[in-house]
């Protein structure tokens, strides 16, 4: 079972685009805590069946970025670092 920041973090990075400000700046203000957190807590949650469970279509996108080379993730992901 997904815990409430996994979901949280899961629910933020299928939208984040739709804020005004930059991403690591929204996720300060929105969800509280680090730039750092968010993405170990994302990094983590993208590998579990609970996150493909709950939300498969961001999680799927997310993965197949991840799974690409780096010089290729670099042209498509934003500058907040996936």
């Amino acid at each position: 079972m997904l815990t409430t920041r996994e979901q949280v973090v899961l629910d933020f990075e299928r939208s984040w685009w739709k804020l005004p400000g930059p991403k690591d700046r929204d996720i300060k203000e929105q969800l509280g805590f680090s730039a750092t957190v968010y993405y170990r807590v994302l990094r983590k949650t993208l590998d579990t069946a609970e996150a493909m469970a709950y939300d498969p279509l961001t999680v799927r996108r997310l993965r197949k970025l991840r799974a690409r080379p780096p010089h290729l993730q670099a042209e498509e992901r934003d500058p907040a670092h996936l």
